[in-house]
């Protein structure tokens, strides 16, 4: 019989990941308006630093030369060819709702089958809420593991019994786990996915075909009926999941050209302000020892970064879950998981 860890594994994506708890809560569960801002205040510190103790003397530059008005209107370009950018990006999203009459009644014929064949699974309508309509297939899931699991128990082979018992408690522990997650999780908000990508349904589906297939003769009718149950329920869950993440990419996508859009208005007031206004006499004096125009240029300069750090923030979330569902079927890409 496997060991524990091979039939069970690693079910949160934290443990199967390998990576620090603090790396993953940075790229995927802090909240994005934050990662943008920690990112233009370490670019204000950076720059402020930078500055004051590399000679020679800021101040004394942008006395002798337009080096204000060179980098304004550099970013001045910038922001523009940025939120053109933003604003194409919007319309790929935007595009892929559209359509003539008859794909989009192919597309809703596709999508009312899949909710058919979920109603038949969970024996309920299926749920609108998408936090609900994944919990209710784990639920599913559960609910055959927990069958499978006292199928088994008067099984004479107790190798066959205690590896049996051994995945269906890993299986129902980490349905239990996610459902929790779930509860009350709102979409839009990051929530539904991160719950989402803690059921390892990939690694539970092979083990309910190496359980069916190494154990084919000492299983009775009623067990490969279970197993054949759990691995549908395991398998819808897999397209759920993809459909959930794509609307959930196209919301944040949607919601980023808007935030950088709004962003980009001030952006673009203040680097005005900096090439029409402000030179050396304009901030003369000195704060905690730093030249005022100094602490000015590096604040201008980190604000009318903050498009682009909102941009960073989101496709660094967006392109780490991405990478972590490649596969949709039962491949194991990661190191970390094998």
């Amino acid at each position: 019989m496997s060991d524990d860890t091979d039939i069970g594994t690693a079910d949160t994506m934290r443990e199967r990941a390998g990576e620090s708890h603090l790396k993953l809560w940075l790229l995927l569960r802090a909240n994005r308006l934050v990662v943008a801002g920690v990112l233009t205040a370490v670019v204000f510190v950076c720059f402020v630093v930078a500055v004051t103790v590399l000679p020679p003397s800021f101040a004394a530059q942008v006395a002798a030369g337009d080096m204000i008005d060179t980098l304004f209107s550099t970013m001045i370009t910038v922001i523009v060819t940025g939120t053109t950018l933003v604003v194409t990006i919007g319309q790929l999203v935007i595009s892929q709702e559209e359509g003539p009459l008859g794909d989009q009644r192919q597309r809703m014929s596709g999508s009312m089958d899949a909710r058919d064949f979920t109603e038949e699974l969970i024996g309920s309508p299926s749920p609108t809420d998408p936090a609900a309509f994944l919990s209710q297939l784990i639920g599913v899931a559960a609910k055959e593991a927990r069958s499978l699991r006292d199928a088994v128990e008067g099984t004479a082979d107790e190798e066959i019994r205690e590896e049996v018992t051994t995945f269906a408690n890993s299986v129902v522990g980490n349905a239990e786990t996610v459902r929790d997650q779930l509860e009350g999780a709102q979409f839009g908000s990051f929530d539904v996915v991160f719950a989402a990508l803690n059921f390892n349904y990939g690694w539970k589906i092979f083990q309910v075909e190496r359980i069916a297939n190494d154990h084919a003769e000492q299983l009775g009718e009623r067990e490969h009926e279970i197993l054949a149950e759990l691995k549908t329920a395991l398998s819808m869950f897999a397209p759920a999941r993809e459909h959930i993440k794509t609307l959930y990419f196209q919301w944040a996508l949607i919601n980023l050209s808007q935030m950088i859009l709004y962003a980009a208005v001030p952006a673009l007031i203040i680097s005005g302000i900096m090439v029409g206004v402000v030179d050396v006499a304009t901030f003369p004096g000195r704060t905690l020892g730093v030249d005022d125009i100094t602490l000015v240029v590096g604040g201008a300069f980190a604000v009318t970064l903050l498009p682009f750090m909102l941009f960073v923030s989101y496709v660094l979330r967006i392109l780490t879950v991405a990478k972590r569902t490649l596969a949709i079927e039962p491949l194991i890409l990661r190191e970390s998981q094998r």
